[in-house]
């Protein structure tokens, strides 16, 4: 006798035959609660075209995806584990933490690589955990300028254009959801691509996947006529690159190498051109960006895995390394190495990938990424879900594709340089800083980001003197000298070197510099002083002497009033204080020629120059 999911005329053949799959498949569930038939036809057939186009997303449709499904599941139920018989070792790394010479040829390299290179945000998420109600490239990296994520990453790429030898576009491919994917194009279009070309930024939707209620792999639903579906993970945009063509696109057009990075995360540009140069100077098919970690810190280990005659360098979850180790290699588990730290880097998820190698694994793979399953178990006997689960994948774990020709490294950088992300509110970055781990939030983000322009131009002679740390709302901060040396300044440490002489910024003094020929002769902020100079391209600007304040950008913590007040800006909220500019000394030049300006005269505010 046919289901009464069947008994409607006006479905489809497409559809019959997927409710066919699907009750073959153990998914009669999904239709026992529909009214009889006749009534509620719309909502059915709505139903059925959301499954037919879920069948349509995933690789080799449902069934494929139930398969997979069942056998993660019973792995996960088991507790099987996945390195199981593979010897943990080091993996083949390059450490540049020191930022000493060797730092400086990587950068060159790097830096000669910019016209073969093209940019993977991966930015699929919106800003709800931390309070946002918008995507989180919106969110403004630092209070002072509020300069977006999105905006940052664009004056970044078109700085890298500025030096090639023969400027071409930076390709930019952004990788959104299906919630994320609206506002984001809305943010390009109404801020004019940030000055990009419309052209080199190239959209890919990620599709979701269908939550599993039970260790059955019966799909959940929200009531009879909605399947639930959740994210499939940022492993989707290796599919995403085959699928569409783009990646094999791009190769044709000169592109050498991809770099993937994630959306709230100011400091990685710092760390790209040597990246890149690493990758040339080692020839690596597959490079992980990394940091160094403290054995047992929860963030996964990088590391070379050995089983019989195959090898591959991947990342294990902190959770699963120590074990591993403890299995394998030490019975004490993961121990600091001669320098105090674990000799597995930590894995920021920060890729660059060599394009012709890449694009040959794509092809043979289609992009698929090799899946896993989390679900929160209610019972001891692992029979029941807290909530649906569904099946994940991560992008960083492409070298499982990879063969015995394809080299794979690891670059160690310092933390605060390349990796300070904004991903935790106010409350879960205050327990995380108790607990003695990374806050990871929108304060400790901005704290690093002034942190790097202080690294920048330290390492130009310029004497820094840095404020104590102070905590708000249990976040630490630091709040100076803030330092915001826009990519247009330098994107290299030998570029602060030929810009910067000497010079001293004390205290919460700030210093913004914006133009790409900006010289600094022994200029000297002290007492909360603030110097903002921008320079169009042609205006070759030298500034010399002293600048004392206040007045200039005060840090003001909220109230508690403002905290709790609906109209407070969310991105104030996260970070429990603003900046107030209480007399900024500002400087515009706009037309091309030769300015030298002594800085001893601008005790009092001084006109726009233009």
């Amino acid at each position: 006798m046919p289901h009464p999911a069947l008994e409607s005329a006006s479905f489809s053949p497409e559809a019959q035959a997927l409710v066919h799959e699907l009750l073959d498949n153990k998914q009669s569930h999904l239709f026992d609660d529909w009214d009889p038939p006749g009534e509620c036809e719309p909502e059915k057939r709505a139903f059925l075209e959301q499954l037919l186009q879920v069948d349509a997303n995933y690789p080799g449709g449902l069934a494929n995806y139930l398969a997979n499904a069942r056998r993660l599941l019973t792995q996960s139920r088991e507790g099987k584990n996945p390195f199981e018989g593979y010897r943990p070792e080091q993996p083949d790394a390059v450490d540049l933490s020191a930022m000493d010479e060797s730092y400086d040829q990587m950068e060159s390299l790097g830096r000669d690589h910019f016209d073969r290179v093209g940019i993977v945000l991966v930015a699929g998420g919106l800003g709800e955990r931390l309070g946002h109600d918008g995507i989180k490239l919106d969110l403004p990296v630092e209070a002072i300028l509020n300069t977006t994520y999105l905006a940052h990453y664009a004056k970044c790429l078109l700085a890298m254009e500025a030096r090639m030898a023969r400027a071409r576009p930076v390709p930019f491919v952004i990788m959104v959801s299906e919630d994320t994917h609206a506002p984001t194009l809305r943010a390009l279009e109404e801020h004019g691509y940030y000055g990009l070309r419309k052209d080199q930024v190239h959209i890919l939707k990620q599709e979701l996947v269908p939550a599993l209620k039970d260790n059955d792999a019966r799909l959940a639903k929200e009531g009879p006529y909605e399947l639930i579906l959740k994210p499939h993970g940022h492993g989707d945009v290796h599919m995403l690159l085959q699928s569409s063509g783009l990646a094999a696109r791009l190769r044709a057009e000169g592109i050498e190498h991809l770099v993937f990075i994630q959306d709230t995360n100011g400091q990685v540009f710092n760390a790209l051109p040597a990246a890149l140069g690493v990758s040339i100077e080692r020839e690596y098919d597959f490079n992980s960006l990394a940091v160094n970690r403290v054995p047992g810190e929860a963030v996964g280990g990088l590391a070379r895995l050995v089983k019989d005659d195959h090898e591959m360098t991947l990342n294990i979850e902190y959770n699963q390394l120590d074990p591993l180790l403890r299995a394998t290699l030490n019975p004490d588990g993961d121990v600091p190495g001669p320098k105090g730290f674990s000799v597995f880097p930590g894995n920021i998820n920060i890729l660059v990938i060599r394009l012709a190698s890449y694009i040959k694994v794509l092809e043979q793979s289609k992009g698929i990424i090799a899946e896993f399953v989390n679900p929160k178990y209610a019972d001891e006997a692992r029979s029941e879900f807290k909530k649906p689960a569904r099946l994940e994948t991560m992008m960083q774990d492409l070298p499982k594709l990879l063969g015995p020709e394809h080299k794979v490294g690891v670059t160690v950088f310092h933390r605060a340089w390349c990796f300070s992300p904004n991903k935790n509110n106010v409350e879960e970055a205050a327990n995380k800083h108790a607990a003695g781990s990374p806050p990871e939030s929108a304060a400790t983000a901005e704290s690093d980001f002034y942190l790097a322009g202080r690294m920048k131009a330290g390492r130009a002679g310029m004497d820094l003197r840095e404020e104590a740390p102070q905590t708000i709302l249990g976040v630490p901060f630091v709040n100076g000298p803030r330092l915001i040396l826009s990519p247009a300044f330098a994107m290299t440490l030998a570029e602060v070197r030929e810009k910067i002489s000497g010079g001293r910024v004390s205290g919460p003094s700030t210093l913004i510099l914006d133009g790409p020929d900006i010289r600094l002769q022994d200029v000297c902020l002290e007492a909360g002083a603030a110097l903002r100079v921008h320079a169009a391209a042609g205006a070759k600007v030298t500034l010399r002497g002293k600048l004392s304040g206040p007045p200039g950008f005060a840090l003001e913590k909220l109230s508690p009033e403002e905290l709790a007040a609906p109209d407070t800006p969310s991105a104030l909220k996260m970070r429990g204080y603003r900046f107030v500019d209480e007399g900024v000394k500002t400087l515009r030049f706009e037309s091309p020629g030769e300015y030298e300006v002594e800085l001893d005269t601008l005790y009092t505010p001084l006109p726009e120059n233009s």
